[in-house]
């Protein structure tokens, strides 16, 4: 008997498409659920989400902070899911904007996991979900991007079944944006690959009109064919000040005297991590309740401090650019700026996060001569000259396999943060690509785009001279930040200092800055040894793993990058080489006083210097002297003046045979019946304290102390 064919049931009939009111009052119902019952939907708000839900296109949004740009990637995907599509994936680059946006999206009932470096134990059940259609928005940091088994193996499934693409903070794309993070670049390849009719919105505050004409272009390969909705970056809730005190004392007490009479809770950027610990160690003294925040800060602890600060428990978190997009505290009240962001476009940013939901938010700059330095050393990590990438593409083309950065940078004259940056850049371009194991040459070939890296290079330079002119201008504070953003709409804004007449007092208590002048003067950074031997190195110099001849923990008076003594220390570093300043002395002595080594030091050794060995030497004997230790020597330079390397091998190989050990001195050490204490002007790697440190070990001595001046940060 035959068996009946199955019935085809009667095809149902497919809904009726949308009117444009009908979709309209869906999309208004899905913001009141995410912004509240009195929530409506701009005009740009709704054209935005017309264009990607209805339309499928491309678009760019570039608009002020607290506009509502999540509300138009959270609506549209609301209305999307309920109409078929896939999950949204949204590129989002911090992990503070990432827990704002899940906790955005539970709010309007969108559910919403991560996916990124902190929480690896949950990709697995993450994807789990994705497949299973229960995720509605997956967040991924961009590193993510390139991750082999995420690129090959997670990223062109979530592409192929993508309902919308959100790149959030899309300034970073473009080598143009004052935040161009190399990572993003991996973009414009998802992109293209994304299958047709697939929705992309790239949102942003801060993106001038070139950074907005090179986001577009990334978008759609070409900017006619993208939706640019940009609007007035006007924030009439901000105002803006600039505080000139002349020296960082004042500038810190000025903070600890008026931080109370600001309102509300809020946050002090500092340029420098070292900055942003002094300052939170200063106000903390001072009774107000703060805490420090960068990206050496432990995750728990960045957690818990965003926190504390969204609940007000804190009047401030002393941060540095760590805690910038995204950042989502409505009511915050002030920004201030302990030194001056190198560019305006940046300063703007970091601004927004005030005042978005209260009606004045006062916004101060507290500019410092340090900051032009500090500066300099920031472009210092620009992309390499050619013949140093042109090395490592060699390097990497006669390895024959995989080399990790680790096994890579002893090979090549950079350091690892710069090595990571040039590859992942290079891996953009097609010339290197990323597996399993580390980083291949794919022999493609490849130009150094030297004209537009020295293009960006000026447009660094041009940035810097245009902040120095807003610390400067008498004009509107307001309308020239926003003129640098290109606003076409632009006008005196009738609040900041200028406009008003009305100045911040730059009073300062005697009483204030003597105590900030000692806090910041507090002399005594610690050292830490070198533990572990650089890989490469064991080939050509016989060592490898673990070191076991090696120094005690030390101790510098300075960090070049504080704002107390890095001052001093980058001024004495600048000028031409002289006997230690009987100021800088005393604070050695006070490092000394105040080391709780386990026993006291029984000689002096000095690092012998060819550039400064009157300085050097001035050091070491007077702490012979004042100590009434004998100064036992110091290690002879040899040979030519040694390079300054990027890396610890390259470093280590230069300082190897570099220097010498006489042998009247090695008897000293000998018969020395305590530890050494072992002098240098600066550390930077540390390599050369640890390879004078071994020879002083070998040659008997008990134990090494180092004592420096000035380590970097």
């Amino acid at each position: 008997m035959a068996e009946t064919p199955p019935h085809d049931p009667e095809p149902t009939a497919a809904p009726p498409p949308d009117t444009p009111d009908d979709l309209r009052e869906d999309a208004e119902r899905c913001l009141r659920a995410l912004a509240g019952d009195h929530a409506r939907l701009r005009d740009d708000q709704w054209t935005a989400i017309r264009a990607l839900v209805v339309e499928r296109r491309r678009a760019l949004v570039v608009q002020r902070t607290g506009w509502g740009k999540s509300a138009v990637y959270f609506v549209a995907t609301r209305l999307l899911r309920e109409r078929g599509a896939g999950p949204t994936v949204i590129v989002s680059p911090l992990l503070a904007l990432m827990r704002n946006q899940i906790d955005a999206a539970e709010r309007a009932g969108i559910r919403a996991r991560t996916v990124n470096s902190a929480n690896t134990d949950d990709w697995e059940g993450v994807f789990a979900e994705v497949e299973a259609g229960e995720v509605d928005v997956l967040l991924v940091s961009p590193e993510r991007l390139n991750n082999p088994d995420f690129r090959d193996l997670v990223l062109p499934k979530l592409a192929a079944g993508a309902g919308l693409v959100v790149v959030d903070e899309a300034h970073c794309i473009s080598d143009w944006g004052h935040d161009f993070r190399p990572d993003y670049r991996r973009l414009r390849t998802l992109l293209a690959d994304l299958p047709p009719g697939v929705p992309v919105l790239a949102t942003t505050a801060t993106a001038n009109a070139r950074v907005t004409q090179d986001v577009a272009e990334q978008l759609s390969g070409d900017l006619a064919d993208a939706l640019v909705l940009r609007g007035a970056l006007e924030r009439d809730s901000l105002h803006l000040a600039v505080v000139k005190l002349p020296v960082a004392e004042q500038r810190i007490a000025w903070l600890g005297e008026h931080l109370d009479r600001l309102p509300g809770s809020g946050i002090v950027y500092t340029l420098t991590v070292a900055a942003a610990h002094e300052i939170a160690g200063y106000l903390a003294d001072r009774g107000h309740p703060v805490a420090a925040y960068s990206g050496q800060t432990d995750p728990a602890e960045r957690l818990q401090a965003e926190r504390d600060l969204l609940d007000n428990k804190l009047k401030a978190l002393v941060a540095t650019s760590a805690l910038g997009m995204g950042f989502d505290k409505p009511d915050l009240g002030f920004i201030v700026h302990v030194g001056a962001p190198q560019s305006p476009v940046a300063y703007y940013q970091q601004i927004g996060r005030a005042g978005r939901g209260v009606d004045r938010a006062e916004v101060i700059l507290l500019p410092g001569a340090e900051d032009r330095a500090i500066w300099a050393y920031f472009a210092g990590l620009a992309f390499p000259p050619e013949h140093t990438v042109r090395a490592t593409l060699d390097v990497l083309a006669e390895a024959g396999r995989p080399l990790s950065t680790g096994a890579l940078e002893p090979r090549v004259d950079l350091g690892r943060a710069r090595l990571e940056m040039m590859l992942k850049v290079l891996d953009v371009d097609g010339a290197v690509r990323r597996v399993k194991g580390g980083w291949t040459a794919t022999g493609r070939p490849w130009e150094y785009d030297r004209e537009r890296y020295e293009r960006v290079a000026a447009e660094r330079s041009r940035e810097q001279r245009a902040m120095l002119d807003y610390i400067a201008t008498a004009s509107c504070r307001e309308e020239f930040l926003r003129r640098q953003l290109d606003d076409p709409s632009a006008a005196p804004c009738g609040r900041c200092d200028n406009c008003t007449g009305r100045h911040p007092s730059a009073e300062v208590s005697e009483q204030g800055a003597t105590a900030a002048r000692e806090r910041l003067r507090r002399p005594g950074v610690d050292l830490a040894p070198r533990r572990m031997w650089p890989t490469g190195v064991k080939d050509d110099l016989g060592v490898s793993g673990r070191i076991t001849s090696q120094a005690e923990p030390g101790r510098a008076l300075g960090r070049l990058t504080d704002i107390g003594w890095g001052n001093r220390l980058r001024e004495l570093f600048a000028g031409p080489d002289t006997e230690i300043p009987d100021d800088m002395f005393a604070a050695v002595v006070k490092v000394l006083s105040s080391w709780d080594w386990d026993e006291r030091p029984t000689g002096v050794v000095a690092v012998g210097s060819r550039t400064r060995p009157r300085l050097v030497g001035s050091l070491a004997h007077r702490l012979a002297e004042i100590g009434r230790l004998p100064y036992l020597g110091e290690f002879v330079p040899l040979g030519e003046p040694v390079p300054r390397r990027h890396n610890s091998a390259q470093r280590l190989r230069s300082v190897w045979h570099a220097l010498t050990l006489p042998d009247d001195t090695a008897a000293a050490v000998r018969d020395s019946p305590g530890p050494v204490l072992l002098i240098d002007d600066r550390v930077d790697t540390g390599w050369t304290m640890t390879v004078a440190a071994r020879t002083l070990r070998e040659a008997g001595a008990k134990a090494v102390l180092p004592l420096t001046l000035a380590v970097p940060n």
